[in-house]
């Protein structure tokens, strides 16, 4: 049947399926699912460590993250803390469908991969083209990000207040739009669970110092140390969400 020939809400519904089953992370959660019930695993078995299923895949110990992430979202599987991944029910369900996984979007480290190397870039120019007034509103962001570090949905707020002001300092409208779209992006179900597992207090106060450290660049003009510490600090939320079940 043509695309064309059907009608728009099923032409959508496609496309969202088709897209959904594209995603990396989607399809090594099957391909792990489809493993674990030809192995037989019952519920509460614990899985194999990240670092064997990527050797196992041929994958990245983050592609592995996340599936398990998207299986957690399915509710096959459970991750606690400080212990790994634990099998809650078996697999049966198909992955990467629309019925699983509707807001599929891209997964988490290839949208932070992105980030680092845009924002960077963003940054340096920033540092150049940034009026006084675009300072004002970046350290207005900065100033709550500290001021709510306790609070995380107000903290995120400023946060990306803050790195969309910069990318706004630009005077490139289009750069607006890019840094938009990929802020966005984070509000999929699979970015809302990692979030869930390694956000916590302790980071929200780091990543503080690594903001101002932006700000410092942007105040001082200079385009190196901008692109420098944004990227550093871009680098370092993919560490964090990298390190071993907390």
């Amino acid at each position: 049947m043509r695309l064309e020939t059907l009608a728009p809400e099923v032409q959508g519904a496609e496309l969202v399926e088709d897209a959904n089953v594209d995603r990396p992370y989607l399809r090594l959660a099957r391909q792990i699912g489809e493993m674990l019930a030809q192995g037989g695993l019952k519920a509460g078995d614990r899985l194999p460590s990240e670092r064997a299923l990527a050797d196992q895949f041929e994958v990245s110990r983050t592609s592995v993250r996340e599936a398990i992430i998207a299986m957690e979202l399915q509710g096959t599987v459970e991750v606690r803390g400080g212990s790994g991944a634990y099998l809650v029910q078996p697999p049966l369900r198909a992955f990467g469908t629309s019925a699983f996984m509707p807001e599929a979007g891209p997964g988490p480290f290839e949208l932070l991969r992105a980030r680092s190397l845009i924002e960077s870039e963003i940054a340096a120019v920033a540092a150049e083209n940034r009026k006084d007034s675009d300072l004002d509103e970046i350290f207005e962001a900065l100033a709550d990000m500290r001021l709510y570090v306790g609070d995380k949905a107000a903290n995120i707020a400023a946060d990306r207040r803050f790195h969309l002001g910069i990318a706004k300092s630009t005077g490139n409208s289009v750069l607006l739009q890019m840094v938009t779209a990929m802020w966005n992006q984070a509000k999929s179900p699979v970015w809302a669970k990692m979030d869930q597992h390694f956000h916590t207090v302790a980071l929200r106060e780091s990543f503080h110092q690594e903001h101002q450290q932006v700000f410092d660049a942007l105040l001082a003009r200079d385009p190196g140390a901008a692109r420098a510490a944004m990227r550093s600090h871009l680098e370092r939320v993919i560490k964090e969400f990298s390190q071993a079940w907390r």
